[in-house]
């Protein structure tokens, strides 16, 4: 799959996994370093915002909407997915005032190699949301397909409700 950074072409490692599919297998760390696997995400309906780097502003706009949207929804777990080290994404979280969402690092691109969002000649993820259901679906995705464009999350957020209601 084909996306474009700045309207240059770049490649994806593949084609991302489309609506109805099950969530891949993947690892990624949160703040402590420690591992967190596909199978932690069953359970509970999960929003996974993916940004190629916190530190960049069109990421930081995503991250604080999503952070600004969590209250909103008590029985949904919120993540946001970057290649940043787990010490950047927590000092970007500090200097931020972001507390509600939880970053984890990608950096060993597990998860950019399952999806198929890592972007090899940058080795950044392209930016994406997905919902996943209490069993590990896929019931929405959203591709931006000009990296340095925000998400539209009014249709993230109203896919979300949907996801909780069913």
């Amino acid at each position: 799959m084909e996306i474009t950074i700045n309207g240059q072409h770049r490649q994806l490692v593949g084609n991302p996994p489309q609506v109805g599919e099950e969530l891949p297998h993947f690892k990624v760390l949160d703040k402590q370093g420690e591992k967190i696997k596909t199978r932690f995400l069953l359970g509970k309906v999960t929003l996974i915002s993916v940004v190629p780097d916190i530190t960049t502003s069109v990421c930081s706009l995503q991250t604080k909407h999503f952070n600004e949207a969590v209250d909103q929804f008590r029985d949904v777990r919120f993540l946001t997915v970057s290649t940043n080290l787990a010490e950047t994404q927590q000092k970007w979280c500090a200097a931020e005032g972001v507390k509600n969402i939880e970053l984890v690092s990608d950096h060993e691109q597990s998860f950019g190699y399952s999806m198929k969002l890592l972007i090899p000649d940058e080795d950044v993820l392209a930016r994406s949301v997905w919902i996943i259901d209490k069993e590990g679906k896929i019931v929405y995705r959203q591709l931006v397909s000009e990296l340095t464009d925000e998400p539209d999350y009014d249709a993230a957020l109203d896919a979300l409700k949907k996801a909780v209601q069913a």
